[in-house]
């Protein structure tokens, strides 16, 4: 599988944001999802078998890291979908609070 289509999955584009910056065992990723261990065991095949991530085991753990050379210009991209996400996710938490704050204001005022 390319790794676009690989990334095309939401969960896939999930783990690859968890191992961006940190190496992770599978049970780490894995403790993330609503979904069995066996899925994300088979999502991080398709990460592995397209390259897009790597994979350290230690005795028993397998570890995993995105592999950002292998991703080339996906990388990039990744990265600025992930940015805007967390400043929609700013916006509406800053939007939430200064809701509340209103709604206590109205609430001294009576």
């Amino acid at each position: 599988m390319d790794a676009v289509r690989a990334v095309a999955e939401p969960r896939r584009r999930e783990i690859l944001r968890l191992v961006w910056d940190a190496e992770l065992s599978a049970g780490e990723i894995a403790e993330r999802f609503d979904v069995t261990f066996g899925a994300v065991s088979q999502h991080l095949k398709v990460l592995r078998d397209s390259g897009l991530v790597t994979l350290r085991q230690d005795g028993r753990k397998r570890f995993y890291r995105a592999d950002r050379e292998a991703l080339g210009p996906l990388a990039d991209y990744l990265q600025s979908m992930w940015a805007a996400k967390l400043d929609t996710l700013a916006g509406l938490a800053e939007a939430a609070a200064a809701a509340e704050r209103s709604r206590q204001d109205e609430g001294q005022g009576s």
